[in-house]
């Protein structure tokens, strides 16, 4: 079916990936450049500052991006989450706020920003449909960076709604893999149990302790999945075209989630992450320390109709991750 006024990607495109030495940005690289796509721009952070204004506008008036994939954030789990609260929200607004709007002013022909699961109500019915966002209650710990999140959402479907700017938006799950953070501190819990049971069990430790009741379920996917995906998106979702997904009321989708439909329990995924590390020891869990949300597991029919599915299963992930942080430990890049 022929469909006019859809942007055709070729591999000749300038693509401009912000946040390219992040772990999904990363990801998204490995991903274009194994699809054939040489033209990518890429920034360090010491060259350019993107919660600056001026830095960014000028950055685009001297490079004309033709696509511009956001990956860059401020991220982190439950602790950073909790204890940078206006970081969390007032960088990334900034970030994604000079990004979207450069974007727009230079006349970047497809625009694509990376969200978060967090986004969608605490309590949402699972699994959870794209239309279920702002139908509730935030998790309270994660509740700035979602509100950014969700402020980049809305900026992007703004902008298309009144000036037919061609920009989509991608809610990734829990991700984990290569160029993962692994600081206690701030990391999230895939990274953080692979450390802890890694760490006890060079130590002898009898046994480990993590946060919470291991009640709650979680959906993982691997980073280099959502590589594929980003890229996917990029040549096949293209909000002209009359297939494009909708909501149960006819409603155009701006937003897509990306998973993998399948989530476990954290005892689980605790369980199996002890098994592959080979810790011998006990796991005691500390039902003082916060749970977050219940359960949070997306609905991925909307992207799988387009012809997309995850590849990597959650052990082979895990097994290939665990292997990844011990080449980073024997070189130094991780001490505890």
């Amino acid at each position: 079916m022929c469909v006019e006024n859809l942007f055709m990607i070729t591999l000749s495109n300038k693509i401009y990936v912000a946040g390219h030495n992040g772990m999904a940005g990363a990801a998204i690289c490995r991903s274009l450049l194994s699809r054939g796509y040489k033209n990518i721009l890429n920034v360090n952070r010491d060259q350019l500052d993107l919660r600056n204004f001026y830095e960014v506008e000028n950055w685009f008036n001297n490079n004309n991006p033709e696509i511009v994939i956001i990956a860059a954030a401020k991220v982190g789990g439950i602790i950073a989450n909790q204890k940078y609260p206006v970081e969390f929200l007032l960088d990334n607004l900034k970030i994604q706020n000079n990004l979207i709007e450069m974007s727009w002013k230079y006349r970047v022909k497809k625009l694509i920003f990376l969200g978060s699961s967090c986004i969608y109500p605490k309590f949402a019915e699972q699994p959870i449909k794209e239309e279920y966002l702002l139908g509730g209650k935030l998790e309270h710990s994660n509740e700035p960076y979602a509100l950014a999140k969700i402020a980049g959402i809305k900026l992007c479907q703004s902008l298309r709604r009144e000036y037919k700017f061609n920009s989509i938006s991608i809610m990734p799950t829990n991700l984990y893999g290569p160029g993962d953070n692994y600081n206690l501190e701030n990391s999230h819990v895939i990274p953080a149990l692979i450390r802890k049971f890694y760490e006890a069990k060079l130590n002898n430790k009898k046994y480990v302790e993590c946060w919470g009741s291991g009640k709650p379920k979680r959906e993982f996917l691997h980073v280099d999945d959502l590589g594929d995906a980003c890229v996917f998106l990029l040549e096949n979702w293209d909000l002209n075209d009359p297939r494009s997904p909708r909501t149960e009321e006819g409603e155009l989708l701006t937003h897509l989630n990306v998973g993998t439909g399948i989530d476990l329990s954290i005892y689980d995924l605790a369980n199996l992450i002890s098994n592959i590390v080979g810790f011998k020891g006990d796991i005691i869990w500390d039902k003082s320390k916060p749970d977050g949300t219940p359960r949070k597991l997306l609905d991925i029919s909307n992207i799988e109709s387009l012809g997309w599915k995850p590849k990597i299963k959650l052990k082979n992930g895990l097994i290939s991750t665990v292997k990844i942080f011990e080449e980073e430990l024997k070189r130094g890049k991780i001490r505890f």
